[in-house]
């Protein structure tokens, strides 16, 4: 019911100054949005993308739903992908989503009023209700890529965190230093375990102080975790002294079970680099 090859013809030949009437409606100040642009290159890059947008949009008057909807949706992941657009605060995306919504349901009314003894009211609502459901349908695509995006932002950042947490800082006669600073989950713990065994290793490390007094609190398996990291460190002919231990971690290891006696510690980092040092 929603094919017309007239209506796709008309689509057509006002295709470009749909475009226009688009743009002409953009008006955007926060520079963190790329619909601010002042750049020819970067306004004709958008225009462009627009314009396929609509291309790909006048098809659906002349394929059968199924297939229309099929095929759009993947163009329109495709489409989502555009970092420039997913750098863009996502409100923003969506009012243009909106806009270009606005623009093509003036060109169906016209289209309507140009063709009102051969077009039936119930055509031209049910024209605008499946094109309501194709920009709906665009924006969920863009929202769920967007969001994904941010995931793979915030996991990379993470990531980058907890490296930048476990740093071996090599002072002097083979030494180095792991200040370990806030909370440590059992992720981070092994994150640490891993880094730290890398680092050690090509430093060429020969005895290491794990200071302690940064972290407040430590549950059982980060325990485990730090334990394992000094007995995996001598096996690789690394000594290790914890300094900085607080009570309640010392507890925690009691209640644990775990050894100490092969363990050098000391109550804070400035004795455990005298005796390194000595």
């Amino acid at each position: 019911m929603h094919r017309n090859q007239e209506l796709y013809h008309f689509l057509m030949e006002n295709s470009q100054q749909m475009t226009e009437d688009w743009y002409s409606m953009v008006e955007d100040q926060d520079a963190s949005s790329i619909y601010s642009t002042k750049d020819p290159k970067i306004i004709n890059t958008l225009k462009e993308q627009n314009q396929d947008y609509y291309l790909h949009l006048h098809k659906l008057f002349i394929e059968e739903e199924s297939q229309f909807f099929s095929e759009f949706e993947k163009w329109s992941k495709e489409l989502a992908s555009d970092q420039k657009h997913l750098n863009t605060p996502d409100h923003y995306v969506v009012r243009e989503f909106m806009r270009t919504q606005d623009v093509y349901t003036n060109y169906i009314n016209n289209f309507y009023k140009q063709n009102i003894e051969k077009v039936s009211v119930d055509q031209l609502f049910s024209w605008l209700d499946i094109i309501r459901k194709v920009f709906n349908l665009s924006i969920y695509i863009y929202i769920d890529e967007a969001h994904r995006n941010t995931m793979k932002q915030l996991e990379a950042q993470k990531q980058m965190i907890n490296e930048l947490s476990s740093p071996v800082i090599r002072l002097q006669n083979k030494t180095a230093l792991l200040p370990l600073i806030g909370d440590i989950d059992t992720a981070r713990a092994k994150l640490i375990l891993e880094n730290t065994l890398i680092q050690c290793a090509e430093l060429k490390i020969e005895h290491l102080c794990i200071d302690l007094s940064g972290v407040a609190i430590i549950d059982t398996m980060v325990a485990h975790e730090i334990f394992n990291l000094i007995k995996t460190l001598k096996l690789l002919g690394v000594k290790s002294t914890l300094s900085g231990i607080r009570p309640e971690i010392a507890q925690t290891a009691i209640q644990l079970g775990l050894d100490f006696d092969e363990v050098r510690t000391t109550a804070s980092l400035a004795n455990a680099l005298e005796q390194i040092n000595t």
